[in-house]
C-alpha cells in the first residue's frame, strides 16, 4: 500500500523535471535566435567596477571561411564557422576580407566606451557595429582613406559608442591590409585613452623631434663646413625621423592626409635610403677609404643596392616588399656590426662606440623582426624594440661624430701649430737673408750711385736726339706740318676705319699754281717761305683732331678728313682756296700772288686697295681743276673722267 503512492509519484516528478529542462532549452534557443546566433561569443560585461582599459583579444573571434566580401554573405554562416582568435592570427602579413567579430555587454550601467586599434598602417577596416542584433553604424577607416574618414582625428584608429543598460553591442571588422595584420584592440574609457594618447604624442614628438633637431643641426654644419660625413648623418637622420613619423601614423596624419596612395609607397621607399645613408656615413666614419678597402667597397655595393631598392620596392608587391626589407635590414645590420667590430679590435677609436650602437641596434632589429614574424613576444609593440635602438644608435652615432670632429679640430690644431713654427723658422731665416742683403744692397748701390750719373747724361742726351729723330720721321722739316710717310701710314688706317664703321673718307690735293714761275723770278727762298705761309694756313683751317695735313711732295699738298661727305668736303676746299687766294705775301718788297687748285674725292672704303684708288681719283681731280683754268676746286666723278678722256 505504501508503495504505490511512491511508484505513482516518481514519473510524476520525472516528468516534471524533464519539461523544466525543456523550457530552459526553448529559452536558450529563443536566446540564441535574438543574439544573431552570436551567443557562443562570450560578451564583455561591463559594470562600474570594471577596469578602464580592457585587452579585447581574449574576446575575439574570427570567421574561419574565406572569400567573405560583406556582411550579408557573412551572416549566411552558421556560428560553427567562428573561432577564438590566435596569436598566430595577428602576426600574419597581407590578408583579404579577413573577418573579426567581439560582444560588449552592460548590464545596468550607462557608459562611454571607445575601442582603439593601434596600428596605423592598416589599409582598410569596415567596422559594423550592431546594438541586440540590430545594424546601426559602419564605420571605414584605414591609410587607404583619406585621414577626414576617420570617426576621431587621431594617428590609431578610434571608435566610440555608448551603452545603455541591458544592451549587448557586436562588433564586426572586415581587415584588408598589405602589411602586418598586428591588431591590438583596446577598450577604453574616454578619459583614460585621452591620457595614454597624449603621453604617447608627447614621447611621440620627444622622438620625432630630437631626430629632426640632430638632423637639421647636421644638415647646418654640412652645408658650411662641406664635410662629407655630416651630410650622410643628415640624411640619415632626417629620413629616420619621418620613417618614425610614418609609423607612428603622424606623418599621415600632418604631412599627406589627402593623399592615402603616399603611404602605401612611403615606408618601402623611406627604409632601403636610411639604409644607404647609414652605409655611406659609416664608410666615412670608420675612414675604412685609408684602413680596409675591400669593406669599403662593400659598403659602397651595399648602398648602392639600399638606393636601387628605394626605386624598385614601392612598385611591387607590398607584402613581397616587406619581407626583402625584413632580410636586407637584418643583412645590413649583420654586415654593418662585422665592420664595426672588426675596426674595434684593429684599435680604431670612434669604432667602439660606434660598435656599441651598432650592436644595440642588431639586437633590437632582431628582436623586432622575431616579433613581426610571430617568432617571438616580450608584451610590447613590434616596433618598440626597434625605436629603443634606433635612438640609442643615432645617440651613439652623434657622439662618435662630435669625437671626430673634436679630433679633426685639434689635428688641424697641431697642424697649424706646426705651420706657425716653421713659418717662425722661415721668418729668422729671412731676417738673416735680408740682413746679407742690405749689406750687399749698399755696396751695389754705391755703385749704382756712380753708375746713375753717368746714365742719367747718357739717357738725356739719348732723349733729346730721339725727339730730333721722331720730328724728322713725322714733320716736314721745311712747312712743320706731317711729312708724306706719315701720310701713307694715316691713310690706310683711316681707310679701315671707314671700311669697318661705313662711313665716308675724303681726300683733298692741293698744287700751288705756277710754283715754277715764283721760284725762277724771286728765288727758291721765297718759294720756301710761300710753302710755310701756305702750311700755316692750311693747318688752321682744318682743326679737328681726326683730320690730316701733310706735305705731299715739292709743291703739293694731302688733306685726309675723316667721316666727311662731298659737300662737307667741297666747303672745306673752297674755303681753302679763298683764304689763300687773298693771302698777302710780299718778298723783297715785291707782292707775290698765289692761288691753289684743289682735287676731291670721297668714298666709303671697302677693301684694303680702295684708298689708293681714291688718292689717284683725288689726282686726277686736281688735273681736271689745273686743266680748267687753275684757281679751281674739283670733285671726282666718273662721268667728268669720261669726259676729260673722250
Amino acid at each position: 500500500m505504501n508503495n504505490q503512492p511512491v511508484s505513482a509519484f516518481m514519473p510524476s516528478k520525472l516528468f516534471g523535471l524533464l519539461f523544466l529542462v525543456l523550457c530552459l532549452l526553448l529559452l536558450t534557443q529563443q536566446s540564441v535566435a535574438n543574439n544573431e546566433n552570436y551567443s557562443h561569443q562570450p560578451p564583455v560585461r561591463l559594470t562600474e567596477s570594471s577596469i578602464t582599459k580592457i585587452n579585447l583579444h581574449d574576446w575575439m573571434f574570427i570567421q574561419t571561411q574565406k572569400n567573405i566580401s560583406n556582411l550579408a554573405e557573412l551572416e549566411q554562416k552558421a556560428p560553427t564557422t567562428w573561432r577564438k582568435i590566435t596569436r598566430e592570427d595577428t602576426e600574419l602579413i597581407g590578408v583579404k576580407d579577413m573577418w573579426l567579430s567581439f560582444s560588449i555587454f552592460s548590464p545596468i550601467d550607462y557608459q562611454t566606451r571607445i575601442i582603439a586599434l593601434d596600428n596605423p598602417l592598416i589599409d582598410n577596416i569596415t567596422l559594423y557595429h550592431k546594438v541586440n542584433g540590430e545594424l546601426v553604424s559602419t564605420a571605414y577607416m584605414g591609410d587607404a582613406l583619406t585621414f577626414n574618414n576617420r570617426p576621431l582625428q587621431s594617428n590609431t584608429f578610434l571608435f566610440p559608442f555608448e551603452l545603455q543598460p541591458g544592451e549587448t553591442h557586436q562588433f564586426l571588422l572586415k581587415i584588408d591590409t598589405l602589411g602586418s595584420t598586428n591588431l591590438p584592440l583596446i577598450l577604453w574609457s574616454p578619459n583614460d585613452l585621452t591620457q595614454e594618447i597624449e603621453t604617447k604624442n608627447l614621447s611621440y614628438g620627444l622622438q620625432i623631434g630630437l631626430l629632426v633637431a640632430i638632423g637639421t643641426f647636421s644638415l647646418f654644419i654640412a652645408l658650411t663646413s662641406g664635410s662629407f660625413s655630416f651630410s650622410y648623418y643628415s640624411g640619415y637622420v632626417l629620413s629616420l625621423a619621418l620613417l618614425v613619423a610614418t609609423i607612428h601614423g603622424v606623418s599621415f596624419r600632418y604631412l599627406w592626409s589627402e593623399w592615402p596612395q603616399v603611404q602605401n609607397i612611403i615606408v618601402p621607399f623611406l627604409i632601403p635610403i636610411i639604409l644607404g645613408f647609414n652605409l655611406m656615413f659609416t664608410e666615412k666614419v670608420l675612414l675604412l677609404k685609408y684602413h680596409n678597402l675591400q669593406m669599403l667597397k662593400v659598403c659602397r655595393l651595399l648602398a648602392a643596392i639600399a638606393f636601387l631598392l628605394a626605386i624598385i620596392l614601392p612598385f611591387i608587391d607590398y607584402s613581397i616588399a616587406i619581407y626583402v626589407l625584413l632580410f636586407f635590414v637584418a643583412l645590413v645590420c649583420i654586415i654593418l656590426s662585422f665592420i664595426t667590430i672588426a675596426q674595434a679590435w684593429a684599435g680604431q677609436r670612434n669604432a667602439r662606440l660606434y660598435g656599441l650602437g651598432r650592436v644595440i641596434l642588431l639586437a633590437s632589429c632582431i628582436i623586432s623582426c622575431l616579433m613581426y614574424l610571430g617568432l617571438f613576444d616580450i608584451g610590447m609593440a613590434v616596433q618598440t624594440p626597434l625605436m629603443i635602438g634606433i635612438s640609442i644608435e643615432v645617440i651613439t652615432m652623434a657622439a662618435v661624430l662630435t669625437i671626430r670632429y673634436n679630433d679633426e679640430r685639434k689635428s688641424k690644431l697641431d697642424i697649424q701649430q706646426q705651420a706657425l713654427e716653421q713659418a717662425e723658422r722661415l721668418r729668422q731665416n729671412r731676417e738673416e737673408f735680408f740682413k746679407a742683403e742690405t749689406e750687399a744692397n749698399e755696396l751695389l748701390e754705391q755703385m749704382v750711385q756712380e753708375r746713375t750719373l753717368e746714365l742719367e747724361v747718357t739717357l738725356r742726351e739719348l732723349n733729346e736726339v730721339n725727339q730730333k729723330l721722331t720730328e724728322q720721321n713725322t714733320i716736314d722739316s721745311l712747312t712743320g706740318v706731317k711729312n708724306r710717310s706719315v701720310f701713307d701710314r694715316r691713310l690706310i688706317a683711316e681707310g679701315r676705319i671707314s671700311r669697318r664703321q661705313q662711313t665716308p673718307m675724303a681726300l683733298l690735293m692741293l698744287d700751288i699754281d705756277k710754283f715754277k714761275s715764283i721760284n725762277d723770278r724771286y728765288g727758291h727762298l721765297a718759294g720756301d717761305h710761300t710753302l710755310q705761309i701756305i702750311a700755316h694756313t692750311l693747318s688752321e683751317h682744318v682743326k679737328r683732331p681726326t683730320d690730316l695735313v701733310s706735305r705731299f711732295g715739292g709743291e703739293e699738298f694731302a688733306i685726309i678728313l675723316p667721316n666727311t661727305d662731298g659737300d662737307g668736303a667741297m666747303l672745306v676746299a673752297e674755303t681753302i682756296r679763298n683764304a689763300i687766294e687773298v693771302l698777302a705775301i710780299k718778298w723783297d718788297s715785291h707782292d707775290i700772288p698765289l692761288t691753289i687748285s684743289i682735287g676731291i674725292s670721297v668714298a666709303i672704303i671697302d677693301s684694303d686697295d680702295h684708298p689708293t684708288i681714291l688718292l689717284d681719283q683725288a689726282d686726277k681731280a686736281l688735273y681736271q681743276a689745273k686743266r680748267g683754268g687753275r684757281n679751281r676746286v674739283r670733285l671726282y666723278s666718273v662721268a667728268s673722267e669720261e669726259s676729260e678722256v673722250s
